[in-house]
Protein backbone atom coordinates (compact mmCIF):
# COMPACT_ATOMS: atom_id res chain seq x y z
CA UNK A 1 0.00 0.00 0.00
CA UNK A 2 1.51 3.90 -1.08
CA UNK A 3 1.03 6.37 1.60
CA UNK A 4 1.91 9.84 1.05
CA UNK A 5 2.47 12.32 3.87
CA UNK A 6 3.11 16.29 4.25
CA UNK A 7 6.66 17.00 4.65
CA UNK A 8 7.60 20.75 3.96
CA UNK A 9 6.68 21.83 0.73
CA UNK A 10 7.03 18.21 -0.29
CA UNK A 11 6.00 14.51 0.49
CA UNK A 12 7.54 11.50 2.25
CA UNK A 13 6.16 8.69 0.45
CA UNK A 14 6.08 4.98 2.47
CA UNK A 15 5.14 1.30 0.83
CA UNK A 16 3.50 -0.36 3.48
CA UNK A 17 2.22 -4.11 3.71
CA UNK A 18 -1.85 -3.71 3.63
CA UNK A 19 -1.84 -6.74 6.77
CA UNK A 20 0.45 -4.12 8.59
CA UNK A 21 -1.68 -0.61 8.08
CA UNK A 22 -3.60 0.25 11.37
CA UNK A 23 -5.56 3.47 10.43
CA UNK A 24 -5.19 6.81 8.76
CA UNK A 25 -6.39 9.34 10.71
CA UNK A 26 -7.12 13.04 9.17
CA UNK A 27 -8.58 15.96 11.25
CA UNK A 28 -12.98 15.17 9.73
CA UNK A 29 -13.32 16.73 6.28
CA UNK A 30 -15.92 19.27 5.67
CA UNK A 31 -18.02 20.52 2.89
CA UNK A 32 -16.44 24.05 1.72
CA UNK A 33 -18.79 27.02 3.37
CA UNK A 34 -19.03 30.57 1.72
CA UNK A 35 -16.47 32.14 4.61
CA UNK A 36 -17.84 35.48 3.96
CA UNK A 37 -21.12 34.12 4.62
CA UNK A 38 -20.24 32.63 7.62
CA UNK A 39 -18.13 35.51 8.99
CA UNK A 40 -20.76 37.76 8.72
CA UNK A 41 -23.20 35.96 10.19
CA UNK A 42 -21.05 35.60 13.48
CA UNK A 43 -20.44 39.85 13.49
CA UNK A 44 -24.31 40.17 12.87
CA UNK A 45 -25.30 37.67 15.72
CA UNK A 46 -22.78 37.93 18.17
CA UNK A 47 -22.88 35.89 21.96
CA UNK A 48 -23.63 38.02 25.16
CA UNK A 49 -22.33 41.04 23.43
CA UNK A 50 -23.75 43.94 20.47
CA UNK A 51 -22.93 43.48 16.94
CA UNK A 52 -19.73 44.17 15.67
CA UNK A 53 -21.14 47.05 13.87
CA UNK A 54 -22.02 48.86 17.13
CA UNK A 55 -19.05 47.94 19.03
CA UNK A 56 -16.82 49.58 16.47
CA UNK A 57 -19.18 52.48 16.07
CA UNK A 58 -18.85 53.43 20.02
CA UNK A 59 -14.96 52.70 20.07
CA UNK A 60 -12.78 55.50 20.63
CA UNK A 61 -9.99 53.68 19.56
CA UNK A 62 -9.01 49.88 18.70
CA UNK A 63 -6.45 47.29 19.11
CA UNK A 64 -6.61 44.02 17.32
CA UNK A 65 -4.96 41.03 18.71
CA UNK A 66 -3.73 38.33 16.40
CA UNK A 67 -1.78 35.35 16.61
CA UNK A 68 1.69 34.91 15.33
CA UNK A 69 2.60 32.69 12.14
CA UNK A 70 2.65 29.20 14.72
CA UNK A 71 -0.74 29.49 14.32
CA UNK A 72 -3.00 28.42 11.49
CA UNK A 73 -5.83 31.86 11.79
CA UNK A 74 -6.64 33.17 8.44
CA UNK A 75 -6.23 36.88 10.73
CA UNK A 76 -5.94 38.57 7.40
CA UNK A 77 -8.83 37.03 5.95
CA UNK A 78 -11.09 37.56 9.23
CA UNK A 79 -9.97 41.29 9.01
CA UNK A 80 -10.64 41.99 5.37
CA UNK A 81 -14.47 41.23 6.15
CA UNK A 82 -13.88 43.62 9.08
CA UNK A 83 -11.92 46.59 7.19
CA UNK A 84 -15.69 48.01 5.52
CA UNK A 85 -16.51 48.71 9.62
CA UNK A 86 -13.26 50.63 10.55
CA UNK A 87 -13.60 53.76 8.47
CA UNK A 88 -13.08 56.69 10.08
CA UNK A 89 -11.64 54.86 13.31
CA UNK A 90 -8.09 54.94 15.11
CA UNK A 91 -6.89 50.98 14.60
CA UNK A 92 -3.80 49.01 15.39
CA UNK A 93 -2.87 45.56 15.93
CA UNK A 94 -1.06 43.68 17.98
CA UNK A 95 0.87 40.02 17.13
CA UNK A 96 0.24 37.75 20.70
CA UNK A 97 3.59 36.04 20.18
CA UNK A 98 3.40 35.08 23.51
CA UNK A 99 7.18 33.91 24.46
CA UNK A 100 7.90 33.07 20.69
CA UNK A 101 10.42 35.61 18.88
CA UNK A 102 8.63 38.29 16.57
CA UNK A 103 7.83 37.45 13.17
CA UNK A 104 10.00 37.83 9.89
CA UNK A 105 8.45 39.62 7.04
CA UNK A 106 7.58 36.57 5.17
CA UNK A 107 5.81 35.52 8.26
CA UNK A 108 4.37 39.24 8.42
CA UNK A 109 2.55 38.34 5.47
CA UNK A 110 1.34 35.06 6.14
CA UNK A 111 -0.39 36.80 9.40
CA UNK A 112 -1.81 39.24 7.75
CA UNK A 113 -2.49 38.07 4.54
CA UNK A 114 -4.46 40.26 1.86
CA UNK A 115 -4.73 43.62 4.06
CA UNK A 116 -1.08 43.22 4.99
CA UNK A 117 -0.52 46.58 2.78
CA UNK A 118 -3.13 48.58 4.30
CA UNK A 119 -1.90 48.01 8.24
CA UNK A 120 1.47 47.21 8.20
CA UNK A 121 2.32 50.62 9.62
CA UNK A 122 0.24 50.10 12.44
CA UNK A 123 1.25 46.56 13.58
CA UNK A 124 2.86 46.14 16.71
CA UNK A 125 4.86 43.09 18.03
CA UNK A 126 4.81 41.66 21.85
CA UNK A 127 8.02 41.08 23.61
CA UNK A 128 7.24 39.25 26.40
CA UNK A 129 10.50 40.40 28.17
CA UNK A 130 10.96 43.84 26.57
CA UNK A 131 7.31 45.44 26.18
CA UNK A 132 6.01 47.52 28.80
CA UNK A 133 3.39 45.56 30.91
CA UNK A 134 1.03 46.54 33.78
CA UNK A 135 0.03 44.16 37.12
CA UNK A 136 -3.43 43.42 36.59
CA UNK A 137 -3.57 40.84 39.66
CA UNK A 138 -2.93 37.40 40.87
CA UNK A 139 -4.56 33.93 39.80
CA UNK A 140 -5.49 31.33 41.81
CA UNK A 141 -2.23 29.66 41.78
CA UNK A 142 -0.52 32.34 42.85
CA UNK A 143 0.54 33.44 39.25
CA UNK A 144 1.37 37.33 39.14
CA UNK A 145 -0.43 38.80 35.98
CA UNK A 146 1.39 40.79 33.94
CA UNK A 147 -0.26 42.41 30.43
CA UNK A 148 1.09 43.98 27.60
CA UNK A 149 0.29 48.26 28.23
CA UNK A 150 -1.03 48.79 24.81
CA UNK A 151 -3.73 46.47 25.88
CA UNK A 152 -4.44 47.49 28.85
CA UNK A 153 -4.90 51.37 27.87
CA UNK A 154 -6.53 50.16 24.57
CA UNK A 155 -10.42 51.53 24.83
CA UNK A 156 -12.15 48.94 22.75
CA UNK A 157 -10.45 45.35 21.95
CA UNK A 158 -10.82 43.04 19.10
CA UNK A 159 -9.33 39.64 19.65
CA UNK A 160 -9.30 37.20 16.57
CA UNK A 161 -8.21 33.67 17.19
CA UNK A 162 -8.92 29.98 16.28
CA UNK A 163 -9.47 27.03 18.47
CA UNK A 164 -8.19 23.63 18.32
CA UNK A 165 -7.15 21.14 20.94
CA UNK A 166 -3.99 22.34 23.05
CA UNK A 167 -1.97 19.20 24.61
CA UNK A 168 -1.40 21.40 28.21
CA UNK A 169 -4.12 24.52 28.21
CA UNK A 170 -6.86 22.04 26.62
CA UNK A 171 -7.77 24.36 23.82
CA UNK A 172 -6.05 27.38 22.12
CA UNK A 173 -7.99 30.52 21.20
CA UNK A 174 -10.20 33.30 23.72
CA UNK A 175 -8.57 33.94 27.17
CA UNK A 176 -5.24 32.61 24.82
CA UNK A 177 -4.56 35.52 23.38
CA UNK A 178 -4.01 37.45 26.47
CA UNK A 179 -2.12 34.82 28.28
CA UNK A 180 0.24 33.86 26.95
CA UNK A 181 -0.18 35.93 24.01
CA UNK A 182 0.33 39.68 25.36
CA UNK A 183 1.49 38.51 28.82
CA UNK A 184 5.35 39.57 30.48
CA UNK A 185 7.96 36.88 30.13
CA UNK A 186 7.44 36.17 34.25
CA UNK A 187 4.02 35.65 34.11
CA UNK A 188 4.22 33.09 30.74
CA UNK A 189 6.89 30.92 32.95
CA UNK A 190 4.85 31.00 36.23
CA UNK A 191 1.71 29.59 34.53
CA UNK A 192 3.81 27.44 31.80
CA UNK A 193 5.57 25.60 35.02
CA UNK A 194 2.34 24.61 35.50
CA UNK A 195 1.76 22.68 32.57
CA UNK A 196 3.48 19.82 34.52
CA UNK A 197 0.55 19.04 36.22
CA UNK A 198 -1.06 15.86 35.41
CA UNK A 199 -4.22 17.93 35.47
CA UNK A 200 -2.97 19.85 31.89
CA UNK A 201 -3.92 18.11 28.82
CA UNK A 202 -5.18 18.16 25.60
CA UNK A 203 -9.27 18.61 25.86
CA UNK A 204 -9.34 19.16 29.83
CA UNK A 205 -10.27 22.81 31.25
CA UNK A 206 -11.97 22.18 34.39
CA UNK A 207 -9.38 21.64 36.79
CA UNK A 208 -6.54 22.14 34.01
CA UNK A 209 -4.43 24.65 36.21
CA UNK A 210 -3.38 26.19 33.11
CA UNK A 211 -6.61 26.92 31.68
CA UNK A 212 -7.23 28.33 35.10
CA UNK A 213 -4.78 31.22 35.11
CA UNK A 214 -5.83 32.41 31.47
CA UNK A 215 -9.09 32.43 32.78
CA UNK A 216 -7.88 34.87 35.58
CA UNK A 217 -6.12 37.11 33.37
CA UNK A 218 -9.69 37.22 31.22
CA UNK A 219 -11.05 37.98 33.96
CA UNK A 220 -8.83 40.85 35.19
CA UNK A 221 -10.36 42.42 31.58
CA UNK A 222 -13.72 41.91 32.70
CA UNK A 223 -14.33 46.07 32.47
CA UNK A 224 -12.58 46.30 29.33
CA UNK A 225 -14.64 46.50 25.78
CA UNK A 226 -13.58 43.23 24.12
CA UNK A 227 -14.79 41.58 21.30
CA UNK A 228 -13.96 38.09 20.29
CA UNK A 229 -14.14 36.53 17.12
CA UNK A 230 -13.24 32.85 17.44
CA UNK A 231 -13.19 30.70 14.23
CA UNK A 232 -12.45 26.32 13.79
CA UNK A 233 -10.43 25.42 10.41
CA UNK A 234 -11.08 22.46 8.70
CA UNK A 235 -8.15 20.68 7.89
CA UNK A 236 -7.83 22.43 4.27
CA UNK A 237 -7.29 25.42 6.64
CA UNK A 238 -10.96 26.87 5.57
CA UNK A 239 -12.84 28.64 8.15
CA UNK A 240 -15.96 25.83 8.82
CA UNK A 241 -17.17 28.12 12.33
CA UNK A 242 -17.13 31.45 13.26
CA UNK A 243 -18.64 32.79 16.58
CA UNK A 244 -18.15 36.15 18.01
CA UNK A 245 -19.15 38.62 20.59
CA UNK A 246 -18.54 37.87 24.63
CA UNK A 247 -14.78 36.34 24.56
CA UNK A 248 -15.89 33.52 26.82
CA UNK A 249 -19.10 32.23 25.03
CA UNK A 250 -17.31 32.94 21.57
CA UNK A 251 -14.93 30.70 22.54
CA UNK A 252 -17.14 28.19 24.14
CA UNK A 253 -19.15 28.01 20.89
CA UNK A 254 -16.24 27.13 18.88
CA UNK A 255 -14.78 24.23 21.31
CA UNK A 256 -17.94 22.02 20.43
CA UNK A 257 -17.58 22.60 16.63
CA UNK A 258 -13.34 21.82 16.92
CA UNK A 259 -14.46 18.55 19.22
CA UNK A 260 -16.12 17.92 16.08
CA UNK A 261 -13.43 18.47 13.57
CA UNK A 262 -10.22 17.28 15.74
CA UNK A 263 -11.07 14.43 18.38
CA UNK A 264 -11.17 11.47 16.10
CA UNK A 265 -12.34 7.89 17.06
CA UNK A 266 -10.06 4.95 16.95
CA UNK A 267 -10.62 1.30 16.83
CA UNK A 268 -7.65 0.03 18.97
CA UNK A 269 -4.11 1.49 20.09
CA UNK A 270 -1.32 0.91 17.54
CA UNK A 271 1.80 -0.82 17.60
CA UNK A 272 3.74 1.95 15.67
CA UNK A 273 1.99 5.74 14.92
CA UNK A 274 3.34 7.86 12.41
CA UNK A 275 2.95 11.79 13.82
CA UNK A 276 2.69 14.38 10.91
CA UNK A 277 3.40 17.65 11.60
CA UNK A 278 1.70 19.93 9.24
CA UNK A 279 1.95 23.70 8.41
CA UNK A 280 2.12 25.83 9.88
CA UNK A 281 3.23 23.97 13.11
CA UNK A 282 6.09 22.22 11.46
CA UNK A 283 8.10 25.45 12.08
CA UNK A 284 10.51 24.31 14.38
CA UNK A 285 11.26 21.33 16.97
CA UNK A 286 9.66 23.34 19.64
CA UNK A 287 5.90 23.46 18.30
CA UNK A 288 6.63 20.07 16.12
CA UNK A 289 6.47 18.43 19.50
CA UNK A 290 2.85 19.06 19.64
CA UNK A 291 2.49 15.93 17.22
CA UNK A 292 4.15 13.68 20.09
CA UNK A 293 1.87 14.67 22.34
CA UNK A 294 -1.34 13.78 20.92
CA UNK A 295 0.27 10.73 19.19
CA UNK A 296 0.79 9.20 22.93
CA UNK A 297 -2.69 8.39 22.54
CA UNK A 298 -2.91 6.44 19.75
CA UNK A 299 0.48 3.95 20.87
CA UNK A 300 0.71 1.16 22.94
CA UNK A 301 2.97 1.03 25.85
CA UNK A 302 6.55 -0.09 24.61
CA UNK A 303 5.47 0.78 21.26
CA UNK A 304 7.48 3.59 18.51
CA UNK A 305 5.90 7.03 17.82
CA UNK A 306 7.58 8.45 14.80
CA UNK A 307 7.31 12.25 14.21
CA UNK A 308 7.61 13.52 10.35
CA UNK A 309 8.46 18.00 10.65
CA UNK A 310 10.49 19.52 8.17
CA UNK A 311 11.32 21.85 10.79
CA UNK A 312 11.53 24.61 8.69
CA UNK A 313 13.17 27.09 11.34
CA UNK A 314 14.94 24.82 13.46
CA UNK A 315 14.33 24.25 17.11
CA UNK A 316 12.88 26.81 18.07
CA UNK A 317 13.39 28.08 22.40
CA UNK A 318 16.37 25.92 22.81
CA UNK A 319 15.78 25.55 26.57
CA UNK A 320 14.16 22.45 26.36
CA UNK A 321 16.43 20.44 24.21
CA UNK A 322 19.50 21.58 26.32
CA UNK A 323 17.92 20.27 29.13
CA UNK A 324 17.03 17.00 27.87
CA UNK A 325 20.79 16.61 26.24
CA UNK A 326 22.03 17.18 29.88
CA UNK A 327 20.11 13.93 30.93
CA UNK A 328 21.05 10.93 30.05
CA UNK A 329 17.38 9.13 29.53
CA UNK A 330 13.69 10.56 30.25
CA UNK A 331 13.43 9.60 33.70
CA UNK A 332 17.06 11.36 34.05
CA UNK A 333 15.15 14.96 32.37
CA UNK A 334 12.16 14.47 34.66
CA UNK A 335 14.19 14.31 37.53
CA UNK A 336 16.35 17.19 36.93
CA UNK A 337 13.42 18.92 36.02
CA UNK A 338 11.25 18.50 39.42
CA UNK A 339 14.49 20.12 41.40
CA UNK A 340 14.86 23.37 39.07
CA UNK A 341 11.98 25.20 36.84
CA UNK A 342 12.92 27.40 33.92
CA UNK A 343 10.44 28.42 30.91
CA UNK A 344 10.36 25.47 28.13
CA UNK A 345 11.27 22.80 31.01
CA UNK A 346 7.41 21.99 30.14
CA UNK A 347 8.23 20.84 26.82
CA UNK A 348 11.06 18.72 27.82
CA UNK A 349 9.05 16.99 30.52
CA UNK A 350 6.14 16.45 28.13
CA UNK A 351 8.93 14.45 25.83
CA UNK A 352 10.62 12.80 29.05
CA UNK A 353 7.01 11.29 29.94
CA UNK A 354 6.02 9.85 26.23
CA UNK A 355 9.78 8.34 26.41
CA UNK A 356 8.83 6.23 29.31
CA UNK A 357 6.50 5.01 27.28
CA UNK A 358 7.60 4.69 24.23
CA UNK A 359 10.55 4.79 21.58
CA UNK A 360 10.45 8.25 19.27
CA UNK A 361 12.00 8.34 16.12
CA UNK A 362 12.00 11.43 14.30
CA UNK A 363 12.39 12.22 10.36
CA UNK A 364 13.28 15.95 10.28
CA UNK A 365 15.72 18.05 7.70
CA UNK A 366 17.14 18.83 11.73
CA UNK A 367 20.91 17.74 12.48
CA UNK A 368 20.38 13.89 13.63
CA UNK A 369 22.13 15.06 16.53
CA UNK A 370 19.71 17.37 17.67
CA UNK A 371 17.08 14.39 17.24
CA UNK A 372 19.75 12.46 19.60
CA UNK A 373 19.88 15.37 22.62
CA UNK A 374 15.99 15.01 22.46
CA UNK A 375 15.83 12.06 22.86
CA UNK A 376 14.59 10.33 19.51
CA UNK A 377 16.33 8.33 17.10
CA UNK A 378 16.88 10.07 13.26
CA UNK A 379 16.39 8.50 10.53
CA UNK A 380 16.46 9.60 6.67
CA UNK A 381 13.36 8.86 5.50
CA UNK A 382 10.21 7.52 6.83
CA UNK A 383 10.23 4.28 4.77
CA UNK A 384 13.29 4.17 6.67
CA UNK A 385 11.54 4.91 10.04
CA UNK A 386 8.59 2.74 9.55
CA UNK A 387 11.30 -0.69 8.13
CA UNK A 388 13.46 -0.65 11.20
CA UNK A 389 10.06 -0.01 13.72
CA UNK A 390 7.86 -3.07 11.77
CA UNK A 391 11.50 -5.25 12.21
CA UNK A 392 12.27 -4.64 15.44
CA UNK A 393 8.15 -5.10 16.89
CA UNK A 394 7.16 -8.40 14.77
CA UNK A 395 5.91 -8.72 10.77
CA UNK A 396 2.21 -8.18 13.01
CA UNK A 397 3.02 -4.71 13.99
CA UNK A 398 0.10 -2.26 12.73
CA UNK A 399 0.90 1.02 11.99
CA UNK A 400 -1.42 3.99 12.30
CA UNK A 401 -0.64 7.47 10.42
CA UNK A 402 -2.36 10.73 12.08
CA UNK A 403 -1.84 13.14 9.10
CA UNK A 404 -2.53 16.27 11.16
CA UNK A 405 -0.90 15.47 14.83
CA UNK A 406 -0.69 18.63 16.38
CA UNK A 407 -4.20 19.15 16.26
CA UNK A 408 -5.94 15.90 15.73
CA UNK A 409 -6.35 13.94 19.00
CA UNK A 410 -7.18 10.55 18.84
CA UNK A 411 -9.56 8.72 21.24
CA UNK A 412 -9.76 4.71 21.29
CA UNK A 413 -13.04 3.74 21.70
Amino acid sequence: MHIEVQYGDGKECVELPEENLGEIVHPKDLPPLDETAVLDGAFKNPLGSQTLEEFIKRAKDILVVVNDATRPTPSGRILESMMPHFQGKTVNYIIATGMHRAPTEEEFKFIFGPVYDRVKDHVLVHDSKASETSFVGVSRNGTRLLLNRKVVDAHSIIVISSVEPHYFAGYTGGRKSFLPGVSAYETIEQNHKLALRLEAQSLRLKGNPVNEDMEDMAKALKDKRIFSVMVVLDKHHRICHASAGHLKRSWRAAIKKADEVFVVKLKKKADVVVAVTAFPYDIDLYQSQKALDNAKYAVRDGGVIILVSACRMGVGPETFLNLLASANTPKDALEKISHTYKLGYHKAAKMAEIGLKCRMMAVTKLDPEIARKSHMEPVPTLQEAVDKAVRELGPRAKVTFIMDAVITVPKVQ
